[in-house]
């Protein structure tokens, strides 16, 4: 698993709260410099596709949000491969019981408008919240939130 500086810290701390919900609930996936984008998403949706029922298993809409994640992980990863600033491209899967959060970084500047990027119009379509903050490497790491969809949905 890739930690950042800080998350490095904090698993040092003692009983950490949050060492739970990271065992449990996180996956993290690198891609290396080698790959061009093409390979870089295909690489991508097989870990996604091969993690994620772990991740979301017991849950009722587990199949529909998976394919909203993958969804959102295919367009992630283009637009931060096309972009990239750092060597690699560092992915992390979260699930905290309500949502499914997916960041990936790290790309040279903000993310562009949708007019721009047509895939981002399906971003903010399955996405209940959608961000950007500097990473480690100078450029801007992308997060984005999935809201687990109710069985009724």
């Amino acid at each position: 698993m890739t930690l950042s500086p800080t998350e490095r810290g904090l698993q040092q701390t003692p009983l950490a709260p949050w060492r739970h919900l990271t065992m449990d609930s996180d996956i993290t996936f690198a891609i290396g410099p080698e790959a061009p984008p093409v390979e870089a998403v295909a690489r991508a949706q097989a870990f996604a596709r091969r993690t994620l029922p772990m991740l979301l298993k017991g849950e009722s809409s587990a199949d529909a949000t998976s394919r909203d994640v993958l969804a959102l992980v295919t367009e992630l990863i283009d637009i931060t491969a096309r972009h990239r600033c750092s060597t690699d491209i560092l992915g992390r899967i979260v699930f905290d019981g309500i949502h499914v959060i997916v960041s990936v970084g790290e790309m040279r500047g903000p993310l562009p408008a949708p007019e721009e990027e047509p895939g981002l119009y399906l971003v903010h379509r399955l996405v209940d919240d959608l961000g950007q903050y500097r990473g480690d490497e100078g450029g801007y790491t992308t997060w984005a939130s999935v809201p687990i969809r109710s069985s009724a949905q």
